[in-house]
């Protein structure tokens, strides 16, 4: 079985045991990564979402067979283009050479896009000009892009629609929306990325079901979105015929190198997505896995 991890947050210092500025035990990123590639993972995109995090993705990247970078701003961060020393001409014009220098490992314009349900980090405005300014990247370097929608009101499908003839496709990650919105992802030719978030409810369920397996693609947006008791789709993991079983989880402050941390989501639980995905297309995780 061969998975690829489009969305892995990677660059977030609790993969090196640091939790809010507090290291709480040592750097076990190597162990992550030994539990994915130990669950079928062979391809991880790590996620760009800032200046910063998007240099810190490619030198990931870099330094660890299978890893592959974006390069963007998510919607919550516009807000530094602006404050960038040079301003938002600057901030973009870094984000382009950090893809022009890193073509072998860049591999999507993002995560960018629009985020209405956090617009205390930054304001609408904010966010709607600097998702267009993303446009340009994408259709300059031909990349596709690495997409991001949360309770948008249409704005985010009516400026893809506008723009779509400006970058080559895309997958609109973590996705939680409605069966129209979906219809309409797909009707743009986009992919729909799931995880855990985009299947906490008997609706997410539902509307998963209509995704056709070729237009999916799979993550886990680690460290976050994991799937929980509390969600609907863990009753199928119970009832799931997996030959893989997650490995034990332990409270950070009792890490342990061959335990996950509780909380802390990483690559591997793509399989709990991937034995979710199968369950609600009626096929197996292998035959799943392949068709992704």
């Amino acid at each position: 079985m061969k998975i690829i991890d489009i969305g892995a947050n990677l660059t977030d210092p609790v993969f090196r045991g640091r939790y809010r500025g507090k290291q709480a035990h040592a750097d076990d990123l190597a162990q992550i990564l030994a539990r994915a590639r130990a669950a079928g993972v062979v391809g991880m995109m790590v996620t760009g979402g800032s200046l910063k995090e998007s240099a810190a993705a490619i030198q990931l990247s870099r330094e660890h067979a299978g890893l592959f970078a974006t390069v963007g701003c998510h919607p919550t961060r516009t807000g530094e283009a602006d404050a960038h020393s040079g301003g938002a001409d600057a901030y973009f014009g870094a984000l382009r050479e950090l893809i022009d220098a890193n073509r072998d490992v860049v591999v999507a314009v993002g995560e960018c896009g629009l985020d209405y349900d956090r617009l205390h980090f930054a304001g609408k405005d904010v966010q709607l000009r600097h998702f267009e300014r993303q446009f340009e990247l994408a259709e300059a370097t031909g990349l596709p892009m690495f997409l991001h929608s949360r309770n948008t009101g249409g704005d985010f499908e009516r400026i893809v629609r506008a723009h779509r003839g400006r970058f080559s496709g895309g997958v609109v990650h973590s996705f939680t929306g409605t069966a129209d919105e979906a219809r309409q992802l797909l009707e743009l030719g986009l992919y729909i990325g799931i995880n855990g978030c985009s299947l906490k409810t008997a609706e997410n369920l539902a509307v998963t079901r209509t995704i056709p397996i070729e237009r999916l693609m799979i993550e886990t947006d680690c460290p976050y979105c994991e799937i929980r008791r509390t969600h609907a789709s863990h009753a199928l993991l119970e009832q799931a015929d997996s030959a893989w079983t997650a490995p034990d989880a332990k409270r950070k402050e009792r890490w342990a190198s061959d335990s996950m941390v509780k909380s802390r989501n990483e690559p591997c639980t793509i399989r709990q997505v991937l034995s979710v995905l199968a369950q609600l297309h009626g096929v197996g995780e292998e035959e799943l896995a392949a068709r992704l």
